[in-house]
């Protein structure tokens, strides 16, 4: 197997495991705040343990570590709404709102990078209205709070994919992957101190930490393990369009595993299809503008958008 074939399939291992997230969101059964919390935890403490991350620390000058803290806690927000959004509809609501990520970085990116506006990524944001509509019609009345709070989760996700990707190739990736999150933690510990007026969080049971830990190391640092050797050997379109197939790996473990078909009609899945037919499009219009993906853009979050 050749070095660029052996890493396709570990991309696509990547975005499975990214897929999984919605999933085990649902499974956990904590609350979407200590269930972020603790995935962010755990994360940051295993990263702690790597002495390369201590080194990219030592290197890093102060307002470069304070400017990734900054993009840390926009992460800890977007995984936030993110799994209040499966807690609040379910699993594949929450994910193929993400999908909406891509369209909002086409008009957020501009003005963060200092770039020219694109016409085109404009038409990319009109073309996934319709699926919005769709989707929000075919989930539901109970569901629509959590497409709401989705939308705001892909949003988040947006903006620190362009922060990120203004910052990439100035640290390290396992180091600012470990301020980002632990300044991510720092941020739902106050948010918790607020909202439960001093209460720390609760310890999760057998059960939820089983799935916590999963959650960290299977689904979060395994795959940005993966994504650090994909990187030396896949191009920016490839990895674009594979890692755009995230919602659909979570919506089909959705249907398979907890049969959320029966509480979503067909509009909702024709809402997706015209999503995923938008987002798909993006890289195919800008193959050859797209450049080298930096490692720093993988390090955070599991719905990614590579220019």
């Amino acid at each position: 197997m050749s070095p660029t074939t052996r890493a396709q399939w570990q991309l696509h291992v990547c975005v499975l495991l990214w897929g999984f997230t919605a999933i085990l969101g649902k499974l956990i059964t904590l609350s979407a705040l200590p269930l972020v919390w603790w995935r962010m935890l755990i994360v940051v403490v295993s990263l702690l343990l790597v002495p390369r991350v201590w080194r990219g620390l030592r290197a890093l000058p102060p307002r470069r570590i304070a400017a990734y803290a900054g993009i840390g806690a926009i992460v800890s927000l977007h995984w936030l709404t993110f799994y209040a959004a499966v807690k609040l509809a379910n699993a594949s609501v929450g994910a193929s709102c993400i999908a909406l990520a891509p369209a909002f970085l086409s008009v957020i990116e501009p003005a963060i990078a200092r770039r020219r506006f694109d016409p085109g990524e404009l038409l990319l944001g009109l073309l996934v209205i319709p699926g919005v509509v769709l989707v929000a019609g075919g989930v539901p009345a109970g569901m629509r709070i959590g497409v709401a709070v989705g939308v705001l989760s892909a949003v988040f996700c947006a903006l620190f994919g362009a922060l990120n990707k203004r910052m990439a190739g100035h640290g390290d990736p396992l180091t600012v992957t470990c301020i980002e999150l632990g300044a991510g933690t720092l941020l739902l510990t106050a948010l918790n101190l607020v909202w439960h007026r001093g209460a720390g969080f609760v310890l999760p049971g057998p059960h939820d930490a089983l799935l916590l830990l999963t959650l960290a190391l299977a689904c979060t640092l395994l795959p940005f393990a993966l994504a650090l050797k994909v990187l030396r050997h896949l191009s920016a379109f490839n990895v674009q369009l594979a890692t755009n197939l995230e919602p659909v790996y979570a919506i089909v473990l959705a249907v398979i595993l907890l049969g959320e078909q029966h509480q979503l009609d067909g509009w909702f899945y024709l809402g997706v299809a015209i999503i995923l037919g938008a987002v798909f499009t993006h890289p195919l219009l800008k193959r050859a503008t797209l450049r080298k993906p930096d490692a720093e853009v993988l390090a955070a979050a599991e719905s990614k958008a590579i220019e």
